[in-house]
């Protein structure tokens, strides 16, 4: 009896068309949810990586501007000019700029500049923990220093809480897709481990760029081949579980553990 449950069981996980349906109900529910929130890192990065050099789309120049740094301004001025560029008017912006070629002195900043910041920056830059107060002299005065890019402290913890997270995601992602048919084994396991061979290139090149800037396409070439190999197991992984069995292609075939 144990030898006959054991056998049901192999051939229940045999492969994605043939997997018993609260398994399907569980890899679709986590296919959907990480393929929405693909779709929302991609809005998030054209919306801040994208607009670092002030036009919608992601580029090389954002790419420079995001690591390397824009070292003929500041990164008050790449801000304004960039993804900020809609929070202040074209008088507020000249006045701020005069103030940055002026030296950015404390005195000036009391009683011209901080009263912008606190009419068009606070009710964010204030009350967010994540982001700059630059209603404080000495955190503004520091944006106002030539960009010199990502620091060191923030460019370490953004890639190792990258690293970690999305270890996991493709993690889970392989997993689903090891499932699979139609594929060879050697295919099937380059597919796998793509996604962590750009991951790595990605991260890379964050530190690559921040020395040179030549290194910028790097950073788009990794995102985009993590990216599409993830796209390519997740949309296999749904037309395998719903599609195919609805078209009464239903393999045999011991896509994963022999």
């Amino acid at each position: 009896m144990a030898e006959n449950t054991d056998e049901i069981t192999k051939n229940k996980w045999r492969n994605l068309t043939s997997l018993p349906f609260p398994i399907k109900a569980l890899f679709t529910g986590y296919i959907l949810v990480i393929g929405l929130g693909l779709m929302m890192a991609g809005a998030q990065i054209l919306l801040t990586h994208g607009m670092a050099d002030g036009k919608f789309g992601v580029s090389v120049d954002d790419i420079v501007y995001s690591y390397y740094g824009n070292r003929s301004s500041s990164k008050l001025q790449s801000k304004l000019n960039g993804s900020m560029q809609d929070k202040a008017t074209s008088q507020e912006k000249a006045v701020i700029f005069k103030w940055i070629a002026s030296g950015a002195g404390e005195h000036e900043w009391q009683t011209t500049i901080n009263p912008i910041t606190q009419a068009k920056c606070a009710h964010c830059h204030a009350n967010i923990p994540t982001l700059p107060n630059v209603t404080k002299y000495e955190v503004i005065k520091e944006l106002a220093e030539v960009d010199m890019g990502a620091e060191t402290s923030s460019l370490t913890r953004i890639s190792h809480i990258h690293l970690f997270g999305i270890a996991f995601i493709f993690f889970f992602i392989g997993f689903i897709f090891s499932f699979a048919v139609g594929f060879p084994k050697w295919l099937k396991g380059l597919l796998i481990l793509t996604p962590y061979t750009f991951l790595i290139l990605d991260v890379s090149a964050w530190w690559l760029t921040r020395i040179d800037p030549s290194f910028a396409w790097l950073v788009i070439i990794g995102g985009f081949g993590y990216s599409l190999a993830s796209a390519v197991m997740l949309s296999t992984s749904l037309y395998q579980m719903w599609i195919m069995p609805w078209r009464g292609h239903v393999s045999n075939e011991k896509a994963c553990w022999d």
